[in-house]
């Protein structure tokens, strides 16, 4: 069994680590907070979040952000907000790991990440697999990864 740099209860999907350290029940629906670390030069499609704010905190790497059309970097100590409904990406620009917490509210949305990381499933493979768990977690994916500019 492979170990998580976050300990035994982290689980994996495409060699990012998350650890969910607020659950969505534990806050009454009002928000989740999930640790993640995530490889260098590594980074989601572009996508919105529907019914959800998202709050990034950075605690390590350099993490280069897309929101709306405007690229800014964010280091350790950084905080960046998504307000819902707006399309937005990032990618881990430095040659470390990025580590950042993620704070969802409401909560919810770390039922995703359950189900990619049980699934294993691929980009761009397993698309329809994936884009089905995007809907029920009111997420649409609008664009590809971030790449060097």
């Amino acid at each position: 069994m492979k170990h998580s740099v976050l300990g035994a209860d982290a689980i994996e999907w495409l060699g990012v680590h998350y650890r969910t350290i607020l659950t969505t029940a534990a806050s009454g629906g009002a928000m989740s907070i999930v640790d993640s670390v995530s490889p260098p030069r590594s980074g989601p499609p572009r996508h919105v979040h529907h019914d959800a704010d998202e709050t990034f905190v950075l605690l390590t790497g350099d993490t280069e952000f897309w929101l709306e059309g405007e690229r800014f970097t964010c280091g350790p100590g950084g905080t960046v907000f998504v307000p819902r409904g707006k399309e937005h990406t990032f990618r881990v620009v430095s040659d470390v790991p990025g580590r950042h917490l993620v704070i969802m509210t409401p909560g919810g949305f770390e039922g995703f990440f359950a189900e990619m990381a049980a699934g294993q499933l691929r980009i761009p493979e397993d698309m329809p697999a994936i884009e089905a768990s995007a809907g029920r977690h009111h997420l649409t994916f609008t664009g590809p990864p971030l790449t060097d500019a």
